[in-house]
């Protein structure tokens, strides 16, 4: 019986990333590796062959990249685009193939999103060379392209770059040919993804919101237009990406600490990161602790967190503890020294100083903003497109991300009330706030949902 090739996709949660490993005849292949790598090992010893190629499809801003350190343990060849002045690994062209059994790579240049951008093509010489899949980076995405704001001087020459890619190389590749994109729907990388990562190019080409554009100036016009947040941590990422990341060699393991150690800490500089949900931080935390839920770290944690500070849990769960952990190390924070041994209850019970936060349903936030005497500060925390489909009339919008930097723009003369979609990044607002010593604080629990459900005044930009 022959040897049957394989493709494996490796999802990497809460940051979307999509990472590829493939082989046939004892080699395998690696595209778009994750920092972790212990999933790639595991995958070709089982299909029993040795990881030979590793590729970037280009310097990766969200997270970082496993290729060193799969160079490492393996001895694989790392290649990337030649149009980046990369501090390892070989550069590829056009046309450039790579042979693994039957299974045939082809380099496609493909910028736009970045200039370095390559796409690989997967032939099955076998039976025949053209392609059966194509892995596309950031170019393509199922429900959506890549990002071209990376570069704002050139705008429109990026977005140009990225059109010819789609509509020259990537989508002339065949209807039948199957899409293997770098990240799926919730990725920073692209704002329309479709909650599935499985597609065709000839499904793109007709359904594509992004693809549906009468020529090439239309194209342009809608990327230029787009907008798009940019998390400093990017820059942080595209460093280590380009240069190389530290070796992980394994996961660290935070040591429990009782709560003098983390109170010391956080006097020398540490940052408590309080990974519990919005209700349990709403009735008692750690003050000046930072409020980020599980869910959240992929996405705001590189707003947020410091890279020159140690980082400290505390958590309910110990496997929140290692789940965070996993988050962080991928976005490059590897500071993480420590966990409160007991949770918050230790710190109860040390006698040491507690805080909470004020609560509001959506009933009573309505009841007061109908009061002009009675109403608070209603402090709006989301994205703009969201604030843009619907508000609260004379709430205040100040993006996540941003607000650290624009806390002189909170108005401070009224109660203030955080809001999001659902509370939870208004409890991360919150806490925000109340490290920076605002005291008369709630969060409007269920947020724009329950104001929703409860009929509150929503006007539209």
């Amino acid at each position: 019986m022959p040897e049957k090739m394989f493709l494996q996709t490796v999802e990497s949660e809460g940051l979307a990333h999509l990472s590829y490993i493939l082989g046939h005849g004892g080699q395998a292949a690696v595209i778009d590796a994750r920092r972790d790598t212990d999933v790639y090992i595991e995958i070709a010893g089982r299909h029993q062959c040795r990881i030979t190629h590793v590729f970037e499809t280009h310097r990766n801003e969200d997270y970082v990249a496993g290729s060193r350190d799969l160079q490492r343990r393996t001895g694989a060849t790392i290649y990337h685009g030649e149009n980046l002045d990369w501090a390892f690994g070989r550069p590829v062209a056009e046309g450039d193939a790579f042979q693994l059994g039957d299974i045939r790579l082809g380099i496609l240049q493909t910028p736009g999103h970045t200039f370095e951008s390559i796409s690989i093509t997967l032939a099955d010489v076998g039976s025949s060379d053209a392609p059966v899949a194509v892995f596309t980076g950031d170019a393509l995405f199922v429900g959506d392209v890549g990002r071209t704001d990376f570069y704002p001087d050139r705008a429109e020459e990026v977005a140009g770059l990225l059109y010819d890619s789609l509509f020259d190389k990537l989508l002339p590749l065949g209807d039948e040919v199957l899409l293997y994109p770098a990240h799926g729907a919730g990725s920073v990388c692209g704002s329309g993804m479709a909650p599935r990562d499985f597609s065709s190019l000839g499904y793109e080409r007709r359904h594509n919101p992004a693809l549906q554009v009468d020529g090439r100036e239309a194209f342009i016009r809608n990327k230029v237009a787009e907008h798009h947040y940019k998390p400093p941590y990017f820059k942080q990422m595209e460093k280590l990406n380009q240069y190389g990341a530290p070796p992980l060699r394994e996961l660290p393991a935070p040591p429990p600490l009782d709560s003098a150690a983390v109170a010391r800490a956080a006097d020398d500089g540490a940052v408590l990161l309080d990974l519990r949900e919005p209700e349990a931080f709403a009735g008692a935390f750690v003050p000046g602790s930072l409020n980020i839920p599980l869910d959240l770290i992929p996405a705001y944690a590189g707003y947020l967190l410091p890279y020159d500070r140690p980082i400290l849990f505390i958590a309910s769960h110990a496997d929140d503890v290692a789940a965070a952990v996993r988050y962080l190390v991928r976005m490059g924070y590897d500071r993480l020294d420590g966990t409160l041994r007991g949770g918050l209850h230790a710190w109860e019970t040390s006698g040491r100083v507690l805080a909470s936060l004020g609560v509001t349903s959506a009933r009573d936030l309505k009841d007061r903003l109908a009061d002009p005497a009675a109403a608070p500060t209603v402090l709006d925390v989301r994205k703009i497109n969201e604030w843009e489909a619907g508000h609260l009339a004379g709430a205040t919008h100040i993006f996540l991300g941003d607000l650290p930097d624009r806390l002189d723009e909170v108005p401070t003369d009224r109660p203030i009330v955080t809001f999001c979609g659902s509370g939870r990044r208004a409890s991360v607002a919150a806490s925000i706030l109340h490290r920076h010593g605002l005291r008369d604080l709630s969060n409007n629990l269920g947020s724009m949902a329950a104001c929703k459900a409860v009929e509150c005044p929503i006007v539209h930009a």
